[in-house]
């Protein structure tokens, strides 16, 4: 195991300039619209028809330095496109687009090396060969010296608690270890701007978590910018203050994951455990019932009702045990996405 050293501090910047500024950002695809079958495909080769699929629809936000922000969305809400025209991956079609105080599709060096991107479904590790040496040619590639990277890569290796395995061929390694290597590669070069998409994805929970403590922690040392995609709200809950949704390559909330919560859900869990079994009828008064089981309840309770119909249930019945919660925030946005309305949620923050 090399020797940690301190982690350096990144340095506070003088002006609060946005990190990432986003103005009016679209994408639109043109892909080829063919009928099934044989006379089709024959139609299509004489006469190609194309037509134009928006991916992104006029995005606009601003992320300043050190944030750590959530982006959220169903499959294909446009999220991965959007991760890919603020790294410069794809041309935008419209709107504005400034990374660290670059514009990313000139993919200048200097820009390159304030970045990274992570994704979960993809490597950059060499399959057959231990990840030190994958990360000696990123450092090459990064002109980092070798004191300089071994530096680095020890205080990373600390961090993400990765000893041996930074040794064994990449195949060996299990999907949790592989991951930490993954981030540890990512992260070799210092940059300032973090592109995570899913990197938590198929991991257990005890790697999940280990994920997130490193992140959180990262950013608190290097104070480095974080947008992060995930389909494991845990995630989004643990590191992300704020959050951005987007359906349809639409923005539809900008702002605290709370603040959606409470708009998305007007009303309050309350769980009841009782000494004896109620019946629906006694408990209709006080809310909508959404779980009735021998002695438990489930009830939603408007907010602006609840510490009436709280104090109405403790002096109505024997409580054994009483729970006020909101409902789960995933609910709350999978019913969104899966109804495919926004309205009363445009212009979010």
């Amino acid at each position: 195991m090399i020797k940690a050293q301190p982690m350096i501090k990144a340095q506070p910047m003088i002006k609060a300039q946005p990190m990432i500024q986003v103005e009016g950002l679209s994408k639109t695809y043109r892909v080829a619209s063919k009928q099934p079958g044989l006379a089709g495909t024959l139609r299509h080769f004489v006469r190609r028809r194309t037509r134009e699929v928006a991916a992104v629809r006029e995005l606009s936000f601003a992320i300043a330095p050190g944030e750590m922000v959530g982006f959220l969305g169903a499959n294909g809400a446009g999220k991965t496109t959007t991760l890919k025209m603020l790294c410069g991956l794809i041309h935008p079609s419209g709107g504005l687009v400034r990374v660290a105080g670059f514009e990313p599709r000139r993919r200048q060096r200097a820009f390159l090396q304030q970045i990274t991107l992570v994704m979960g479904q993809k490597q950059q590790l060499i399959w057959d060969l231990p990840p030190m040496d994958s990360l000696r040619v990123n450092a090459a590639v990064y002109g980092l010296g070798d004191a300089a990277a071994t530096r680095r890569i020890a205080e990373l290796a600390d961090m993400l608690e990765l000893g041996e395995e930074l040794t064994r061929p990449v195949r060996k390694l299990s999907l949790g270890q592989r991951m930490k290597a993954e981030l540890l590669a990512a992260l070799l070069h210092s940059p300032q701007v973090l592109f995570l998409d899913e990197p938590t994805l198929g991991l257990d929970v005890n790697a999940q978590a280990r994920v997130r403590s490193f992140l959180a922690d990262y950013n608190r040392r290097t104070g480095a910018t974080v947008l992060l995609t995930s389909h494991y709200m845990a995630d989004i809950t643990a590191l992300c203050p704020r959050v951005l949704l987007i359906h349809q390559g639409a923005l539809f909330h900008d702002g605290p994951l709370e603040q959606l919560a409470a708009r998305l859900a007007p009303c309050r869990q309350v769980r009841l455990e009782l000494a004896e079994p109620p019946t629906a009828e006694a408990l209709l008064p006080y809310g909508e019932i959404e779980l009735l089981e021998g002695r438990a309840a489930t009830l939603l309770v408007p907010r602006d009702r609840l510490t009436t119909a709280v104090a109405a249930l403790l002096a109505r019945f024997a409580v054994v045990d009483l729970e006020v919660s909101d409902p789960p925030i995933e609910e709350l946005i999978g019913g969104l996405f899966r109804e495919g309305s926004t309205a009363g949620l445009a212009g979010g923050r």
